[in-house]
């Protein structure tokens, strides 16, 4: 399908600038960026992989067509990602219902159980089993799936479990027809390589080390909520995302390094395989991944007929700014163009069932 094309304004037109501008400016004025209110979202708790129970909000306005289910990436919680929350109103003002979730180990998640992460090898099925839910509760098929940076890796992991519906013998009251597919932005892909990229240069090293340290945050939430359930060394010795995942979570999965881990986890290999509609929004001047995946990537989508790949030059880490040229092109009511092609793109798929 057609997609307008993005363009940013001239001074982010830089990887690094964009992400750190978009990040900024957007938490301070994303509200004032829409004119659709907050949807009047109702707790729930759903039961995910393992019995691990999943916290989340749902809206579902009247006469809705579809659910889109989402989160977010590797830190936050629900109160504080305002880009997850702005796909809310959007997507609701147009009639979606909406699923919204802190994935394991973060927000008020992390409250209700000590399980980590495990970067898509369990939240795929997450993703699958709070659709389940969300149909009992009244939430319309087709579900789609959605996320940015590591929630976009985790959305495509959903999208594996769902292709995989049909084979298990557990009823879930939804179908693998009822999973429309996935949309993503700026997924994390392949985790060795981008890692590796990330701390070769003075930008990535301060963006590494800040997501350490939210990360070793995240790890004391979860020690204080749930006592006994972390080594308080090992909390102490986890300084780097890597320290993080070899002292934390690869022991309790099963692997042997964090590289295996990396390896395990890494979507970029199951994309080959979907056959459920996929849109992959991804910039070439992301500077939290690895350069060399974007060509990688383009080689394997154009193979798939089920993916649509939007690679573009500009956009950083989930920043996709446009500038005003662009939002008249595109005819898009505000700057969020990421979420308005994801948007135009889910249209284009209803109308195609």
């Amino acid at each position: 399908m057609y997609f307008p094309p993005y363009n940013p304004p001239l001074f982010l037109q830089n990887g690094v600038a964009m992400t750190v501008y978009a990040s900024l400016w957007g938490s301070l004025n994303w509200e004032k960026s829409t004119t659709f209110p907050e949807p009047p979202y109702k707790e729930q708790i759903f039961i995910g992989g393992q019995g691990i129970p999943i916290f989340g909000w749902v809206a579902i306005p009247n006469n809705a067509h579809s659910t889109i289910i989402g989160t977010y990436g590797i830190t936050g919680d629900l109160e504080n990602q305002w880009f997850l929350r702005l796909l809310g109103r959007k997507a609701y003002a147009q009639g979606y219902a909406v699923v919204l979730f802190d994935w394991r180990a973060h927000g008020k998640t992390a409250k209700l159980s000590p399980t980590l992460t495990s970067d898509g090898l369990y939240e795929g099925e997450d993703f699958v089993r709070i659709a389940a839910t969300a149909a009992k509760m009244g939430c319309p098929s087709k579900f789609w799936f959605t996320g940015y940076s590591l929630g976009g890796q985790l959305a495509l992991w959903g999208v594996k479990a769902a292709m995989e519906l049909s084979e298990s013998k557990e009823n879930l009251g939804i179908t693998e027809s009822d999973i429309g597919g996935a949309a993503v932005i700026c997924p994390n892909l392949d985790s060795r390589r981008s890692l590796t990229y990330l701390v070769s240069y003075p930008a990535g090293r301060y963006f590494e080390a800040r997501i350490a340290q939210s990360l070793k945050n995240l790890a004391w939430q979860i020690h204080d909520a749930h006592p006994g359930s972390f080594d308080p060394e090992a909390i102490k010795r986890a300084n780097s995302i890597w320290a993080f995942d070899r002292e934390l979570v690869i022991g309790r999965l099963g692997f042997s390094s964090p590289e295996a881990y990396y390896d395990a986890s890494s979507p970029l290999p199951l994309l080959k395989s979907f056959s459920k509609p996929t849109l992959i929004i991804y910039a070439q001047d992301d500077p939290f991944f690895d350069p060399a995946i974007a060509p990688d990537l383009q080689a394997i989508c154009a193979k798939n007929p089920a993916i649509d790949l939007l690679l573009t030059h500009y956009g950083g880490h989930v920043g996709y700014l446009s500038s005003k040229q662009c939002q008249r092109q595109a005819q898009d009511s505000d700057p969020w163009w990421a979420w308005n092609r994801i948007l135009q793109w889910l249209e284009q798929q209803l109308k195609q069932i």
